[in-house]
């Protein structure tokens, strides 16, 4: 069995990609500003999972180091307070997946410190209660990826015994799941997912010991994938000279129009922070994350709002949280 990332004190290995005879005239744009918020409530955690549901997140889940843990937290970005909520409903776990369907927050899949899971659950913000809804379509597994595009869930990738990339939907309305083409290159697990414009995105994550540098579109309107340029320095052109992109276990968020992928590791923890221009297929440097780096965090969006929290490295533990203004000026005083 593969042992799960958070026993060990230094994660994974190297998968440094470079180019040959290229030239070195790349601009790195290091602007953004990291503010802390009102820290997360719930006992310091990794691995834990987050959804958003009218303006609100929700963490739940994650390990803290001795146990896994079930308990659900709301947060409100306008207000920056915590609420705890009624404690997801099934085991307790880490490396889950998570996602958002018609008001309506998902959770499942994931590593109980015995059995990797297959069960699947939904929760009603307005009723502050979980439904068990039918078993996830795969095979049971960890360090798997989720997200919700219109009225469909899908979760793909992470590890059941073997690297995975196989690819479901889940209706709500039929409580039912269909598998769906899978996407093209390397398998993996502890990948990002994202999505923007009704379009979702993997990227990142490690296969067999070595992190991957593959970046693919889903668009649930066809049916279909598209591959988008390496994350990596691998083009005899200038624009990716600078990319040091590829890590695993990392967040992702959306903020306007651009995506941003900070934290995770790569042979050491991270806390370098990318921004992707979708439109362009282009990822530049932004200001480093200005918490500890970290592994195992959770980000999420809200009103065009981007937030990490959570997360440990090799001594630490973590429960703080931090906004990113990706537009401002760095202030490590705010």
């Amino acid at each position: 069995m593969n042992p799960k990332r958070f026993f060990l004190p230094a994660v994974l290995f190297a998968a440094i990609f470079s180019g040959c005879n290229k030239s070195s005239d790349s601009t790195t744009d290091e602007s953004g500003n990291w503010i802390k918020r009102s820290e997360f409530e719930g006992v310091a955690r990794t691995e834990a999972v987050s959804f958003v549901i009218d303006n609100e997140a929700y963490i739940t889940t994650g390990y803290d180091g001795s146990k896994r843990l079930k308990d659900l937290w709301q947060y409100d970005p306008e207000q920056n307070f915590w609420v705890q909520k009624a404690d997801f409903a099934g085991t307790a776990r880490n490396s889950a997946v998570a996602f958002t369907v018609a008001s309506k927050g998902y959770v499942g899949t994931g590593y109980d410190g015995l059995n990797k899971l297959k069960d699947f659950w939904e929760y009603d913000p307005s009723l502050n209660t979980w439904t068990q809804k039918a078993d996830f379509g795969g095979t049971a597994r960890y360090d798997a990826v989720g997200f919700g595009i219109s009225d469909k869930g899908y979760i793909s990738t992470g590890f059941d015994g073997n690297y995975l990339k196989d690819f479901w939907s889940y209706n709500p309305t039929a409580n039912a799941w269909t598998q769906e083409v899978s996407m093209g290159g390397e398998k993996r697990s502890g990948a990002v997912a994202f999505v923007y414009n009704n379009i979702g995105y993997i990227t990142t994550g490690s296969n067999n010991g070595t992190t991957v540098n593959d970046l693919w579109a889903y668009d649930p309107a066809t049916t279909s994938w598209t591959e988008k340029r390496k994350i990596s320095n691998v083009s005899d052109d200038s624009y990716d000279d600078d990319y040091n992109i590829v890590r695993n276990n990392a967040v992702s968020l959306v903020i306007g129009d651009k995506a941003f992928i900070s934290t995770g590791d790569n042979t050491s923890y991270l806390k370098t922070t990318w921004v992707y221009d979708i439109t362009n297929d282009v990822w530049t440097a932004k200001s480093a994350f200005e918490g500890v780096e970290r592994n195992g965090a959770v980000g999420f969006s809200v009103n065009a709002r981007g937030f990490i929290t959570t997360g440990k490295n090799s001594t630490y533990y973590f429960d703080d949280i931090y906004e990113f203004k990706p537009d401002e000026t760095l202030d490590t005083d705010d």
